[in-house]
C-alpha cells in the first residue's frame, strides 16, 4: 500500500509535469506553428519529472534542473549532429550512455538527472538527419525545462530535515545519554537508526566526494556507534550484580562521561547554527589524563589496583568517547569544509587536507574497477542503449527511440527483476496499444479533439501510473503519446503496432543485457566485497595487539587503514545497490550485510585508537599478558577467515581451538589485557552473531548464496 503521504508527492509531481508540459506544448503547435519545438517542450518535463527521479525539495529539484540544462543542450546538439550515420549514433550512445549512468559516483542528485539526460541525445540521434532544425530543438528543450523548474517552485514538495539536522538531534539524545540518570538503551539506539543513508531521503543523503560530505557522513556513523557504545554503557551498569558485591565507585568515569556530554550539546549547537564550535582539544586532553590515571592506579600494588568490572567499565568509556571525540572533528570539517585544528589520526581524516579535485579523481579511480557495481550498471546500461540504436537504425524502426526508451526504463540490475519488468510492460503496452488504436481509428484527424484530450490523459498517466504500477503506466503513457503524435502529423493505428513492436524490441534488448552482463546485480558482488573488506580488515587485529605489545619505547604509529577504508567504501556501494533491488524470486539472503560494515568500522576505528593511547605492559605485566592477547588476535583472524569463506561459498577452515574473544581463566592482569579484552570480545561476539545468520540449513556445510 502506499502511504497518504507518498499518494500526494505522486499527484503534485504529475500536475507539475503536465502542466509545465501544456504550458510549452501548445502554445508552441498551435501559436507559434513549430511541431519540433513543440514536441521537445512536451518530452522535456516528461524526461526531467518523471523519467529522472531527481531527489529533494522543489527548490532544490528546481536548482538540479537548471543546472543540467546546459548539459541537456549538449547532448541533444550531438544527437542531431551524430543523427547522420547510424554508427556514429551508436558510438555516441555507447560514450553518452555510460559517462551518464555511471555519474551516480557523484551522488543521488547527478545519479537522478542522469536517465531524464540520456533522453534528450536519444530523441534527437535519430532520423531525420535535420541540422536545420537545431535551433528548434533547443529552444523547446529550453522552454520545457524552465517551465518545469519553475513549477517545481510554485508546486513544491515539503522539505525533508537536512542531514545536519538529523545529526544534531542525535548528538543531542547522545548528551542525555551520557549525563548522570540518562536515557534508556533502546531510546538510544532508536537515536542512532535515525543516521543510517539507507532512512534518509536520497537528497539528503551525504554522499558527494568532497570534504563536507565525506566529513558528514562521517560524523553520522561516528555518533551512530558513540550512542550504540552508550547504550552498551547503560545496560552493563544496570546488570543485576550480586548483593555481596555491591558496584564500585567510578568518579573518573562519571567526569569524562560529563565531558562526552557537554561536547555532544556543543557539537549539536554547532551544526545548527555553524558558530561558536566546541573548544578543540579539550575532550582529547581529558582523555588522555583519564588513560594516565588508569595506567598509574593499575600498576600499584596488587591490593591497591581498580577491580576488573571498573577497569572494564573505564575502557568502554575511553572508547565511546574516542568516538566524541571523532564526531567533534567531523562536525568541525563539515561546516568549515576543511579543519579548523590538524585532524588526527591522519589516516583515518585522509580527505581534510586534499582540494576538492583531488577527492572527486580518488572517487571516480576509486570506481573505476569491475568490483565496483556502479561501473557494472554503466557498462550495462551503455551497452544495452548502444545494441538498442544499432538494432533500431539497422532495422529502420519507426520512432525507433521507443526502442531505447525501453531499455533504459526497463532495465533492471538483475536479470530476474528485468524480466519481471519486461513482462508487465509487454502486457501493459499491450492494451493502451489497442485503446491507442481504437482511439485513432475513432476520431480520425480531429486535432482539436487529441487536443482536448491530451492534458487529462497525461494527468491520469502521471498520477495514475506509477500508483498502479508499470503495467498500468505503460498503457497509460501508450495513449499519451499517441494523442501528442497524432497533433503533430496525420497518423494511424499503426502508430501503436509501431510503438508495440518498438517496445518488445527494446525489452528483448534489455534482457539480454541483463542475462549475460552481471545478472546478479549486487548479489554475488556484495558477498564478495563484504568477504574482501572482512579480509583485509582481519590483520589489523594482530596488528593492532603487536603494537600495544611493543615496548614503551616503541612506536606509537596506528596500523595503515586506507585498504580497508577503501574496500569498506566499494562493500557500503554493493550494500546499497543489493537493499535497492527488488527481489525477483522470493529468495531470501540470511547474511546480516549491516553486522557486517558494523564489525569492519569496529575493526578499522579500534586500530586507530588503540594504539594512540599508549597502552604498554605495565612494569609488574607478566607473558600472559602477551600470550592472552596474541593468541586472542590469532583466533579473531581465523574467525574472521571463516566468515570471510562463508560469504562466498568456499569450504570453511577448522574451527579455532580457543574461543575468540574469550579472556583467560583469570582476571586481566593489566589495563591493556581490559582494554584488548572489550575490544576483541565485542568483535568476536559480532563476528559469532554474523557466522550464525550464515549457518546452512542444508548438511552441506555451505550457506545458501542465493540473496533475494
Amino acid at each position: 500500500m502506499i502511504a497518504g503521504q507518498q499518494r500526494a508527492t505522486i499527484l503534485r509531481r504529475a500536475v507539475r509535469v503536465t502542466v509545465a508540459a501544456s504550458v510549452g506544448f501548445y502554445p508552441l503547435l498551435y501559436g507559434a506553428g513549430l511541431p519540433v519545438a513543440a514536441l521537445y517542450a512536451l518530452f522535456a518535463p516528461i524526461a526531467m519529472g518523471l523519467l529522472s527521479a531527481v531527489p529533494g525539495s522543489g527548490p532544490q529539484r528546481a536548482s538540479v534542473m537548471l543546472r543540467a540544462l546546459p548539459p541537456a543542450l549538449v547532448l541533444a546538439t550531438l544527437g542531431t549532429l551524430l543523427a547522420v550515420d547510424t554508427w556514429a549514433a551508436v558510438g555516441g550512445m555507447l560514450v553518452i550512455g555510460f559517462l551518464l549512468a555511471f555519474a551516480a559516483v557523484a551522488g543521488p542528485r547527478p545519479a537522478g538527472i542522469a536517465p531524464g539526460l540520456q533522453l534528450f541525445y536519444i530523441l534527437a540521434c535519430f532520423p531525420p538527419y535535420a541540422p536545420d532544425t537545431l535551433v528548434e530543438r533547443l529552444a523547446g528543450l529550453t522552454t520545457g525545462v524552465l517551465l518545469l523548474a519553475a513549477f517545481e517552485i510554485l508546486l513544491p514538495d515539503p522539505a525533508a530535515p537536512s542531514y545536519r539536522d538529523r545529526l544534531a538531534d542525535a548528538l543531542d539524545e547522545a548528551a542525555r545519554g551520557a549525563a548522570p540518570g540518562g536515557v534508556p538503551p533502546q531510546r538510544l539506539r532508536a537515536a542512532g537508526s535515525t543516521l543510517r543513508l539507507a532512512d534518509v531521503p536520497p537528497a539528503e543523503r551525504p554522499a558527494g566526494a568532497g570534504r563536507a560530505d565525506r566529513a558528514l557522513e562521517q560524523a553520522g556513523r561516528s555518533a551512530r556507534r558513540l550512542l550504540d557504545q552508550l547504550a552498551t554503557l547503560a545496560e552493563a551498569s544496570t546488570a543485576p550484580a550480586p548483593a555481596s558485591a555491591p558496584a564500585p565507585a567510578d568518579p573518573e568515569s562519571a567526569a569524562l562521561l560529563g565531558r562526552v556530554a557537554a561536547l555532544c550539546t556543543a557539537c549539536a549547537r554547532f551544526l545548527r547554527t555553524g558558530s561558536r564550535p566546541p573548544p578543540a582539544g579539550e575532550l582529547e586532553e581529558a582523555m588522555r589524563g583519564f588513560q594516565a590515571d588508569r595506567v598509574r592506579s593499575a600498576s600499584g600494588p596488587a591490593g591497591e589496583r581498580p577491580p576488573v568490572d571498573v577497569l572494564r567499565r573505564q575502557s568502554r568509556v575511553l572508547a565511546l568517547a574516542e568516538s566524541a571525540r571523532m564526531v567533534e572533528i567531523t562536525a568541525d570539517i563539515a561546516v568549515h569544509g576543511r579543519p579548523t585544528e590538524p585532524a588526527a589520526p591522519r589516516a583515518v581524516f585522509w580527505y581534510a587536507e586534499l582540494s576538492t579535485p583531488r577527492l572527486w579523481v580518488r572517487r571516480v579511480l576509486g570506481n573505476v574497477t569491475f568490483r565496483s557495481v556502479l561501473f557494472q550498471n554503466a557498462v550495462r546500461t551503455a551497452l544495452g542503449l548502444a545494441a538498442a540504436r544499432a538494432v533500431a537504425g539497422s532495422l529502420d524502426l519507426a520512432h525507433g527511440f521507443w526502442v531505447l526508451l525501453a531499455v533504459l526504463t526497463l532495465g533492471r540490475t538483475t536479470a530476474g527483476a528485468t524480466w519481471q519488468a519486461v513482462r508487465r510492460a509487454v502486457a501493459g503496452n499491450a492494451v493502451g496499444a489497442l485503446v491507442a488504436g481504437a482511439l485513432v481509428i475513432g476520431l480520425g484527424r480531429h486535432t482539436d479533439v487529441y487536443a482536448a484530450l491530451l492534458g487529462p490523459v497525461m494527468l491520469a498517466a502521471f498520477a495514475l501510473g506509477p500508483l498502479l504500477r508499470l503495467a498500468y503506466a505503460q498503457a497509460l503513457f501508450t495513449i499519451v503519446v499517441a494523442t501528442a503524435f497524432a497533433q503533430i502529423a496525420p497518423v494511424t493505428w499503426r502508430l501503436s503496432e509501431a510503438r508495440m513492436i518498438d517496445v518488445v524490441t527494446g525489452s528483448v534488448i534489455g534482457l539480454l543485457c541483463g542475462l549475460l552482463a552481471w545478472p546478479a546485480g549486487a548479489r554475488r558482488e556484495v558477498h564478495r566485497a563484504m568477504a574482501g573488506l572482512l579480509r583485509t580488515c582481519a590483520p589489523l587485529v594482530t596488528v593492532t595487539a603487536e603494537a600495544l605489545l611493543a615496548p614503551s619505547g616503541g612506536s606509537r604509529t596506528a596500523p595503515e587503514t586506507l585498504p580497508g577504508v577503501h574496500r569498506l567504501r566499494l562493500a557500503e556501494a554493493a550494500y546499497a545497490q543489493f537493499r535497492a533491488e527488488t527481489p525477483a524470486d522470493g529468495e531470501s539472503d540470511r547474511a546480516d550485510w549491516h553486522a557486517v560494515l558494523i564489525a569492519a568500522n569496529h575493526v578499522l576505528l579500534g586500530a586507530q585508537w588503540l594504539p594512540r593511547f599508549g597502552l604498554r605492559p605495565a612494569s609488574g605485566a607478566t607473558d600472559a599478558s602477551a600470550a592472552w592477547a596474541r593468541g586472542t588476535a590469532s583466533g579473531l583472524v581465523a574467525q574472521t577467515d571463516r566468515v570471510a569463506r562463508l560469504l562466498t561459498a568456499e569450504r570453511p577452515g577448522p574451527a579455532p581451538r580457543t574461543e575468540p574473544g574469550s579472556a583467560p581463566d583469570r582476571d586481566p592482569p593489566t589495563p591493556l589485557s581490559v582494554d584488548l579484552e572489550v575490544w576483541m570480545t565485542s568483535l568476536a561476539h559480532q563476528l559469532a552473531r554474523i557466522e550464525s545468520s550464515l549457518t546452512p540449513t542444508s548438511g552441506t556445510g555451505l550457506p545458501d548464496a542465493r540473496p533475494g
